[in-house]
């Protein structure tokens, strides 16, 4: 006989619909067809002592199963579930006349308990767009998947759950999130506030400015000085999360499994702080098995590369593309997909390999050489696509003993919101354009050409510190968001002046030391 169950496979950040077929006949064998990958081919023994588990005899017979689209890969542990309901239907030990109404999906463990998967969302969203009744996933998944409205989640415990709702013996109760109320619930919550900063007030004003207009940043400072810290503290003063944004990110983080077990949506933008010694597929994505890599998983919030020159040149370099395009396309011998990477780099470095050049009260070691060596790690392109470079001076002990709190994230994020409302009204019919940070050479003519006497002390700049191209641009897109800030309708000289000092560490005035 033939059973047919419903699942899905993860694309990109996607899923598509995956028929399951399941033909149980005369003879012996078990035969999957489909591009299964190990993890699903796997699944015949767990399946097998599953559904023994569960009351049930594996069938004695020939078991044929083809997932279509069949030149699509399926990978992972979630098809056991609708495989051996899909084989139990095949082999008439439970009705089928439900199969068509449900979508299907989990990891069996041997006793028949179901463990959570990877996906849950984006399966979710399929599920809806296709008017099923509902979607049957292990009860781990459940709040993940019940984001999406207008579709009946079941979260089940085990194999046998799921046969006894299929033949009609039990209920079960459907999982319920109000969407909005869980996004609103969590908003404002940090772990860390810039009122407990001391001192530090070139580099708060700074980190204003790179969040009301999306800009990267890179700080400069000797150890201890309070880079790691601030930038700790960033995402309590960046805008709050869009509720589709909060999908988007959601839906990325759930491909890639980073989901904590019972979260419904993520709410706050994503820190992601990978360590020095990450591979360039680590950081972009892709693999045997296509995953988000970190700059995926930091989409629509900070990526913070801490020791900057310690990561390898290999791995900075690949986020070139990125930053300007804002989506990484990984193209393989057997796939090709894409990957949002909408993120704010900010990135922290010591001045010379001891740490101290330039420290006010301890001296340096480095050689000129060594110095020079240690600052050329960064290349000038990459340099070039930092906004915002700034050097980090020790805080000294009145500012670090003063019991007298800092201006607290909250006062600092209401500016930060009030620039990107101005942003928003500004490029609402530019499609992709949400901030300054984002803003074509068309649009810099159109929104941040500056007054007569802000363009002379522009061209000096250029001229002077021998910037290129790329950094012209990047000083009028600050000094737009400068603009911004003081809800200043043109860019005026002391916006292009500030914005230049932002760019002190660029290569003609402190790399080439």
């Amino acid at each position: 006989m033939l059973a047919r169950t419903i699942a899905a496979a993860v694309q990109g950040i996607d899923a598509i619909k995956v028929d399951m077929e399941v033909s149980v006949d005369w003879g012996s064998g078990f035969v999957m067809v489909g591009l299964p990958d190990t993890a699903v081919k796997e699944s015949g023994e767990r399946v097998r002592c599953a559904i023994q588990e569960a009351g049930y005899e594996f069938p004695n017979k020939n078991v044929v199963v083809n997932m279509s689209p069949a030149d699509i890969k399926k990978e992972g542990s979630a098809y056991d579930l609708p495989l051996a309901i899909g084989i139990l239907a095949a082999d008439e030990k439970i009705s089928n006349e439900r199969l068509g109404r449900y979508m299907l999906m989990g990891e069996l463990s041997l006793d028949g308990s179901l463990r959570a998967v990877k996906g849950a969302l984006p399966m979710a969203i399929v599920a809806r767009a296709m008017h099923l009744d509902g979607f049957i996933l292990p009860k781990a998944n459940a709040m993940e998947a019940a984001v999406v409205n207008n579709l009946n989640i079941y979260g089940v415990d085990s194999l046998q759950q799921v046969i006894a709702f299929l033949n009609g013996d039990i209920t079960l109760e459907t999982t319920d999130v109000d969407t909005r109320a869980e996004f609103a619930r969590a908003q404002g919550q940090f772990d860390y506030d810039f009122a407990e900063v001391r001192g530090q007030e070139n580099v708060k004003r700074a980190f204003e400015v790179a969040c009301a207009g999306g800009h990267n940043i890179l700080l400069v400072g000797s150890p201890g000085s309070g880079k790691s810290m601030m930038a700790k503290r960033l995402p309590s003063i960046l805008p709050p999360l869009s509720l589709a944004e909060a999908l988007e990110t959601t839906k990325i983080h759930s491909v890639a499994g980073k989901l904590p077990s019972g979260t419904t949506l993520m709410t706050t933008r994503p820190f992601r702080s990978p360590h020095h010694t990450i591979s360039p597929v680590a950081l972009v994505g892709g693999g045997s098995f296509p995953t988000p890599g970190e700059i995926s998983l930091a989409h629509n919030g900070v990526l913070f590369l801490d020791e900057l020159p310690e990561f390898p040149r290999s791995v900075l370099e690949v986020m070139r593309q990125p930053l300007e395009d804002r989506v990484i396309s990984i193209s393989r011998a057997k796939y090709a997909t894409e990957y949002p990477a909408s993120f704010m780099l900010v990135a922290s470095m010591n001045p010379c390999p001891c740490g101290y050049y330039g420290h006010p009260k301890k001296q340096c070691i480095c050689t000129e050489y060594q110095r020079s060596h240690y600052m050329n790690k960064i290349s000038g392109p990459l340099l070039d696509r930092i906004d915002l470079q700034i050097e980090v001076q020790p805080v000294d002990f009145d500012q670090m003993s003063s019991k007298a709190p800092g201006e607290p994230s909250s006062a600092i994020r209401e500016r930060v919101i009030a620039a990107r409302e101005i942003q928003a009204e500004r490029f609402k019919d530019e499609k992709g354009i949400y901030c300054n940070a984002q803003m074509t050479t068309a649009l810099l003519h159109k929104y941040a050409e500056p007054d007569a006497a802000g363009l002379e002390k522009l061209r000096d700049a250029m001229e002077r510190m021998n910037m290129s191209a790329r950094a012209y641009d990047r000083i009028l897109k600050v000094a737009r968001t400068i603009a911004d800030l003081e809800a200043s309708p043109r860019v005026q000289q002391h916006h292009i002046m500030e914005a230049i000092g932002y760019r002190n560490l660029d290569r003609s005035s402190y790399f080439n030391m």
